[in-house]
């Protein structure tokens, strides 16, 4: 369903169970750049009604999930740790060259968000099926259902406002693309790491 051309190792689990509160730092601070691209793209884009509609509804889910995240690491005893940069992120937003129209632009961005959230989908899977602590699991499980919808919703809106063609072509090529970087991934307790 996702699409995506090369799955996380399983045994990347056992490396976030290792280190539970680097995973829930992460992932707090994933929440928060969601929030955070919604935002930018109702700033960027505001004559696209129907998208900053649901750019304003998203603003809302991811919030509440940055907030469930970090309820998850006071509970535990933690407090929130630092931000640390994307490898990930920053690496597939060089796939598409800069400039180009305004529609043009947009679609990229939705394309990016649609990748970034496609493939927390498949970690929160994976991370749902096989941890150990199983209440974590269902939190995962719950979070899974939720970053599916947002991958869908993206892509939806790529294909509306670009060429459904052209968009299919690139959605192909950037999946080509994030199979290479994810080949030297998967060793660190970062959802996309």
């Amino acid at each position: 369903m996702l699409g995506l051309k090369l799955p996380t190792d399983p045994r990347w689990v056992n490396i976030v169970e290792k280190n539970i509160e680097e995973i829930l730092t992460d992932h707090a601070f994933c929440e928060q750049k969601a929030t955070s691209t919604a935002i930018s793209l109702i700033v960027g884009f505001p004559e696209y009604t129907d998208l900053v509609q649901e750019m304003v509804a998203l603003v809302k889910e991811e919030i509440s999930h940055f907030k469930m995240v970090h309820d998850k690491i006071l509970e535990r005893g933690w407090t929130l740790g630092r931000d640390r940069k994307d490898d990930y992120v920053l690496q597939l937003v060089k796939f598409f060259p800069k400039g180009g129209s305004r529609t043009t632009q947009l679609v990229h961005r939705l394309l990016y968000a649609a990748l970034i959230e496609a493939r927390s989908c498949e970690r929160f899977r994976l991370l749902s099926e096989e941890l150990e602590d199983k209440e974590l699991a269902e939190f995962y499980r719950k979070l899974m259902v939720s970053e599916a919808n947002h991958y869908t919703m993206f892509l939806g809106f790529a294909r509306q406002y670009g060429n459904k063609t052209e968009v299919d072509a690139k959605w192909q090529q950037l999946l080509e693309y994030e199979a290479k970087i994810m080949s030297n991934l998967g060793t660190s307790e970062q959802v996309h790491g």
